[in-house]
């Protein structure tokens, strides 16, 4: 991977389970190549109607590692009390400008999905913002921070923004396969519910039919992406 490529990835989840069944596979392509990812799940499922908290951290810690990546936790509340405030968009700003990465993954901001999804994916948006400004009183001991590019992941199909443009992130490797599966699976707690690693791989197989790939994950960016030529723009979903 190029030395671009390296700079690191920071996810952001609103429970421990958001970042695994929303972009694992996503993440599972990045640190397979070489790229550092940092989560910060912000709530420890407190409201969840399976599992403790305490089982769902360890959960949390345990697909991370799947993932090959490290972890954090950040109390905004707790599950089901996240809300929308700026002290709270400054402590998101804190991390990025601590952990420095290129790339940001969030929440969706569509709201017909748990609230708080997209409360967190307007905040890290928001912070994103934030870190990049000197003034900022809470954030000058640390020094600012521009992302690169900030990708909004969407946890259920329902999720999926529709005023932004889709870029399907090729997640077919098997070993990424597997390494994102186990990752679904350490959040065993969460299973008693229904087969959510079903329905993500299922998700991914019906992205990667439409697109000519075996499996497929959708991001959707913040702002428009930007290309050095047109020649960088190698493929699409629909084949003429």
């Amino acid at each position: 991977m190029s030395e671009a490529g390296s700079r690191p990835l920071l996810a952001f989840g609103a429970h421990p389970d958001d970042i695994e069944f929303g972009c694992g596979g996503v993440i599972a392509c990045e640190t397979r190549a070489g790229r550092p990812a940092h989560f910060v799940i912000c709530s420890r499922g407190e409201a969840a109607s399976n599992g403790t908290p305490n089982q769902r951290t360890r959960e949390a810690r345990n697909a991370a590692r799947r993932l090959g990546a490290e972890v954090e936790f950040l109390d905004l509340g707790g599950d089901a009390h996240i809300d929308l405030k700026a002290a709270h968009a400054i402590r998101l700003a804190a991390i990025i400008r601590r952990r420095r990465p290129a790339i940001v993954l969030a929440p969706s901001v569509v709201e017909n999905q748990h609230p708080d999804h997209a409360r967190l994916g307007r905040m890290v948006r928001d912070a994103s913002r934030l870190a990049r400004y000197g003034g900022v009183r809470e954030l000058r001991r640390l020094a600012p921070h521009a992302i690169d590019l900030l990708l909004f992941y969407a946890v259920t199909p329902e999720a999926e923004p529709s005023d932004l443009a889709r870029v399907l992130i090729d997640v077919s490797d098997p070993d990424v396969i597997a390494a994102w599966t186990a990752s679904m699976e350490a959040h065993r707690s969460q299973l008693k519910t229904r087969n959510y690693v079903e329905l993500q791989l299922t998700r991914a197989r019906l992205n990667g039919l439409r697109s000519g790939l075996g499996h497929a994950l959708p991001v959707f960016p913040a702002d428009s992406l930007v290309f050095e030529s047109i020649a960088a723009l190698t493929k699409s979903a629909r084949r003429f």
